[in-house]
């Protein structure tokens, strides 16, 4: 699992974005994470509610996981489709010169701070 490793690093990255800007306490921090990006959302959730009781910023912060599509162009037609319901061969034109487009990615997409 590692989940949890990137848990670690999300809250990394927010202590120093709440560092940066003066914020003292976080309420929640809304993550998007791609359908294809190998992180489970569920564990991914799990994770980081027992990592943030042992913060100071971030301790209790909800975690609010959006999900991201995840989506191949197709150079051949230069259409896109689902990966997921498709995979790597153009359900348009058969060819397997694709490529990811999105759906592989996780971005701290908000941070909600409490008002002191």
């Amino acid at each position: 699992m590692h989940e949890l490793g990137v848990v670690f690093h999300c809250i990394d990255q927010v202590n120093s974005i709440a560092s940066e800007n003066n914020v003292k306490r976080i309420n929640s921090v809304t993550v998007e994470i791609g359908e294809v990006s190998t992180v489970i959302p569920e564990l991914f959730e799990d994770c980081w509610s027992w990592a943030v009781k042992k913060e100071t910023v971030l301790k209790d912060a909800k975690i609010k996981i959006e999900k991201i599509k995840a989506v191949t162009y197709c150079e051949a037609c230069q259409k896109e489709y689902p990966t997921i319901q498709y995979g790597k061969v153009c359900p348009y034109c058969n060819s397997e010169r694709t490529y990811l487009i999105k759906g592989n990615e996780l971005i701290i997409k908000e941070i909600e701070a409490v008002e002191v």
